[in-house]
């Protein structure tokens, strides 16, 4: 078992030597097979590998016009304070690809400041796809604190859990949420949210500078529901009355308002509230997240958006 562990540490360290030598030092695959002494079908080979492992993370630098158009507009008709948009790749059904990347990329701009910062962050597969593309740092200056919980009514935890993935990146105080998303009643939702440890938390997100969350949809193949976190007639029940998004747990309606019925007396998370003056910035793509980030663009709940060129344009359209 041991020395299957040292040869598939040793083809990482090859797989990672010849993505540096590709994509940082801009050698062709001939070059590589020379420098390595191997074939460039191999050369090709551990490339290949070096992009399946996530040890090359890749980035697009150069604005695109018409993302660039897009971004603009759209910070004019919803008054946003951030906006960056990414190409759509038709063929593609991901629901993070670019927009992952994206936002990483602002995610570490904060990082990289030298002023304190609290950074708030959501869950759920969007942000943990943004945590995913975040290089190592050392961060002690800031503090990372998650605006909900990870775990379900039984007890057992969400795959999603973002600052718990980010711990293995980001070197900076981190400050999870100890909750369940949803209670199971009214009653252990006000018992759990009136600790002190957690009103200490919740504090700390009212606090701070920029957050960071993914916006969803309440229809049954909504990751709430997928995940176990709500039942189907939950989100039914929800919808009948007139929820269409949800931010960290809370949904709302076509207005971008937080409704005050349904599982919704039972979410144990940090409150949703307007953005206001903070910046908060949505992490969404795609045709079910259309209808959720426009109202959450239209209640001020975000005043931040990472999309995709196709999303973007279905919300400039009256």
């Amino acid at each position: 078992m041991a020395r299957k562990t040292d040869h598939d540490g040793l083809r990482l360290d090859e797989a990672a030597r010849a993505g540096w030598l590709y994509y940082v030092a801009g050698n062709t695959q001939d070059e590589i097979a020379r420098k390595l002494g191997i074939s460039r079908q191999a050369a090709q080979r551990l490339v290949s590998l070096a992009i399946s492992e996530r040890l090359i993370k890749v980035r697009l630098d150069h604005p695109i016009a018409r993302c660039m158009e897009l971004a603009a507009a759209l910070k004019l008709r919803y008054d946003l304070r951030y906006c960056d948009i990414a190409p759509t790749d038709p063929d593609s059904t991901s629901s993070t690809l670019g927009i992952a990347q994206a936002a990483a990329t602002e995610f570490e701009r904060w990082l990289r400041r030298t002023e304190p910062a609290i950074i708030g962050i959501g869950t759920g597969r969007t942000m943990r796809a943004v945590a995913d593309q975040l290089p190592a740092m050392e961060c002690p200056q800031h503090r990372l604190v998650a605006l909900v919980g990870t775990t379900k009514v039984d007890g057992s935890s969400s795959f999603f859990d973002v600052i718990i993935r980010l711990s293995d990146t980001v070197r900076a105080p981190h400050y999870p949420m100890p909750l369940p998303v949803v209670a199971r009643s009214v009653e252990e939702r006000e018992l759990l949210t009136s600790l002190a440890s957690v009103k200490s938390l919740f504090d700390m997100v009212a606090r701070t500078d920029v957050i960071f969350v993914g916006v969803g949809s309440i229809s049954d193949s909504a990751p709430l529901v997928q995940d176990g976190i709500i039942t189907r007639q939950e989100a039914e029940a929800m919808r009948n009355a007139g929820a269409v998004g949800e931010i960290t747990g809370w949904a709302f309606d076509g207005a971008g308002r937080v409704l005050t019925e349904g599982f919704n007396l039972r979410v144990a998370g940090a409150p949703l509230r307007k953005a206001g003056n903070r910046l908060v910035i949505g992490v969404a793509m795609g045709p079910s997240r259309r209808a959720p980030l426009r109202a959450a663009l239209m209640g001020g709940l975000i005043s931040g958006l990472v999309t995709d060129e196709s999303t973007a344009e279905h919300l400039l359209q009256r």
